[in-house]
């Protein structure tokens, strides 16, 4: 394993840090309320770094959304990238991807995926012989700016739905993700994929989005670790700095090695799938690290902040907001456990 940036991919990580640490400041927030900054979204956009994937490829995405990360900048990277031009990219047909991508790579057109975790939100859409969709899928990130949602029927088969072309109702999650309520009712929809995929293509699209998430929890780890260590650097306590301090330091240090750990995993996962090589199991096991060491990173940072930390205008509170919700999606930590140990002991059939 190689874990080294290629040019391409520290060239990507480097300019979508340089536009994060510009234009997501800590005042964009209160700009945006709970949807996307659309002025930084452009920008994004205009720098080609959603079409950049081609050669970049998912390493290089989790390069870039770590950076986001850090940031808890506002937009949809990670859902479009993933359920839009990876997907569609790895599975879609020629003339889908001659159709849809130039303007999935260009940001005038975004994708989100309806993917629920296991549990009691499972998919529940369901498909008829002529490719239309019943169901309701109780919140998908970015829906509220979505051109098009990737979503899974019961049968696992992809299909492409035209958001216009469904019932979209403003949900508020944890985190501020432009969420909505998805309901169809005989919605028109395209399938991704070919008929004998049996299920590969969501698998596949399901592992990415896992692998994509985690990178982006990764990155809001550090930055919760970040504000962490500057603001107990200079905040005195019988006037010594807290970072002075023996149990503020092993709190921090222990926070570091959990956002390693969901580096790494994040880091093999995407390495793997990059190389041709399957990542099933280490996508399983970096949303673990992601759900189980996210979780006590964002509150370490905000419990080392002390009583600024329950400021909810503090850009810390942020991290802890992003860090819960990506703890919840695509499954917490149990869910996945239980994944990873069915794929383990029938790899044939496990169930996603």
């Amino acid at each position: 394993m190689d874990f080294t940036p290629t040019e391409e991919q520290q060239a990507a990580r480097e300019l979508s840090a340089r536009i994060f640490a510009d234009r997501s400041t800590h005042d964009r927030p209160a700009t945006a309320g709970t949807g996307t900054d659309a002025e930084l979204w452009k920008a994004l956009c205009a720098a080609g770094l959603p079409g950049a994937l081609d050669e970049i490829g998912l390493l290089g995405l989790v390069l870039m959304l770590e950076e986001q990360g850090r940031t808890t900048a506002q937009v949809p990277l990670a859902a479009s990238c993933v359920y839009g031009v990876l997907a569609l990219s790895r599975h879609g047909t020629p003339e889908q991807r001659a159709r849809l991508l130039p303007a999935l790579r260009a940001g005038s057109a975004v994708a989100v995926g309806a993917f629920p975790p296991r549990g009691t939100d499972r998919a529940t859409v369901r498909a008829t012989g002529d490719g239309r969709l019943s169901g309701t899928v109780g919140w998908v990130p970015w829906l509220r700016d979505a051109t098009h949602v990737l979503v899974p029927d019961v049968e696992r088969v992809l299909w492409l739905v035209r958001a216009a072309e469904a019932r979209i109702t403003a949900v508020e999650t944890t985190a501020p993700w432009a969420a909505a309520r998805l309901t169809l009712d005989g919605t028109p929809a395209e399938r991704v994929g070919h008929e004998d995929s049996d299920g590969q293509a969501y698998q596949d699209v399901l592992g990415l989005a896992r692998v994509a998430f985690a990178g982006l929890q990764a990155g809001v780890c550090a930055g919760s670790l970040a504000h962490a260590v500057a603001y107990t650097s200079v905040r005195e306590q019988f006037g010594r700095p807290l970072a002075t301090k023996q149990a503020v330091q092993l709190r921090a240090a222990d926070a570091y090695m959990d956002t390693e750990a969901i580096r790494v995993t994040v880091y093999e996962a995407a390495w793997r799938c990059d190389e041709g090589l399957t990542y099933d199991e280490q996508a399983l096991i970096a949303g673990w690290w992601a759900s189980e060491a996210g979780k006590r990173v964002v509150h370490t940072g905000q419990h080392l902040h002390g009583g600024m930390g329950a400021d909810l205008d503090h850009p810390v509170h942020r991290h802890f907001l992003w860090g819960r919700q990506l703890d919840a999606y695509l499954g917490c930590g149990a869910q996945l456990l239980e994944e990873l140990g069915l794929l383990l002991a029938n790899p044939k059939e496990a169930v996603r």
